[in-house]
């Protein structure tokens, strides 16, 4: 693809504002203008879902565990998610999405990529056609997004968080690479906590610090990713919206400051980390067959273990509920723990999941 072709693409990323909280807010007067958080029960260890924009002033976040959510702002109100409304909803934009292009990638219940380039040839038409579907979406709805254009999806990606809540910012060609100069490590999308704290290690704190970097040099200690980040730090993204794009698993892991020792306290954190592991699939309409953990131990050594039922794993509880056994397999070594991880895999449309109950456990 030239990078003329690339440079006039138009893509469009439109992203709910505080979707979850949003609705709930708009069904229920009570909790308009209130603190409200989505999922999470302070008396049993819950996790923030997502929380509303009053919330957010209390420095409030999601997957940020309900008891410190509930320190930091007292008064605030929880409530339990109701993911069959939130589908129908995402439902009812998408419907919206697909007046406006035929090349979609959905990316969650309350996220999108647009490839509107073949409807977007006069100059500012992609901006139009953004403020349309937003118009739309806020008069069908009731609920605000927030939308960024550019030339690639990056730059698209980095404008719409830029103009959170309900906003809309353009990143032309011409602009692109200046501005990405500008972006704070942290900014960049696919730069994790590790990446970030690696990158300032180096030095890298800016777009314009990674952009003196050469690719040879960044191979070297990114490995595969070393182009992605070479390229978008000149403000290019190549990867085209994908309309039929398939996630194979969600997982989430964390790394611990203290190494532990107590099965209890590897069994909490793993309860956590299946709250969050619901919510992923929840947002992809999926479930999944296969429930993974994976455990590191204080010597760099890994472990996994797996179970499988073909009727698959979607509520947090599921999940849970095989955890303790799961965790026995793998703690093969008498070591602590630096690493737990969750995930789940073999994701499959809700519709299609079969009502069986077989089970197959494996590890490696």
């Amino acid at each position: 693809m030239s990078a003329d072709i690339i440079n006039h693409r138009a893509i469009i990323h439109v992203d709910m504002d505080a979707f979850y909280a949003s609705v709930e807010q708009r069904d229920f007067p009570q909790y308009r203008d209130k603190p409200l958080i989505v999922g999470g029960d302070p008396q049993r260890r819950g996790v923030v879902a997502t929380c509303s924009y009053e919330a957010r002033k209390f420095g409030i976040h999601s997957a940020m565990a309900s008891a410190t959510a509930l320190r930091k702002c007292p008064h605030a109100i929880f409530v339990k998610p109701r993911f069959e409304i939130y589908r129908q909803v995402s439902s009812d934009i998408r419907r919206v999405f697909s007046r406006f292009s035929d090349c979609i990638e959905p990316l969650s219940l309350d996220e999108a990529y647009l490839d509107v380039s073949e409807h977007a040839r006069a100059p500012n038409s992609s901006v139009l056609i953004a403020s349309d579907i937003r118009a739309q979406i806020k008069q069908e709805t009731g609920l605000t997004a927030s939308a960024g254009v550019s030339y690639n999806k990056f730059l698209a990606k980095i404008a719409s968080d830029r103009c959170k809540p309900d906003g809309l910012l353009y990143i032309s060609p011409e602009q692109g690479a200046a501005f990405v100069q500008g972006l704070k490590i942290r900014d960049f999308y696919g730069v994790g906590k590790a990446t970030e704290q690696t990158m300032h290690g180096l030095g890298i704190e800016t777009g314009a610090d990674l952009l003196r970097w050469r690719l040879p040099e960044l191979q070297a200690l990114f490995g595969s990713s070393a182009e992605y980040y070479y390229q978008v730090a000149r403000g290019i993204d190549e990867r085209p919206v994908k309309h039929n794009r398939i996630r194979k698993s969600v997982s989430t892991e964390d790394t611990f400051e203290q190494d532990l020792s107590e099965h209890e306290a590897m069994l909490r954190v793993l309860g956590k980390q299946a709250v969050q592991i619901e919510e992923q699939l929840a947002k992809l309409q999926v479930k999944g067959k296969t429930l993974t953990i994976k455990v590191k131990f204080s010597d760099f050594s890994q472990v996994t273990r797996s179970l499988s039922k073909t009727q698959g794993f979607y509520l947090a509880d599921s999940i849970v509920a095989e955890l303790p056994a799961l965790l026995e397999a793998a703690l093969i070594k008498p070591l602590a723990v630096r690493l737990l991880g969750v995930g789940i895999s073999n994701l499959i449309a809700l519709e299609e999941v079969e009502n069986n109950n077989q089970i197959t456990l494996f590890g490696e």
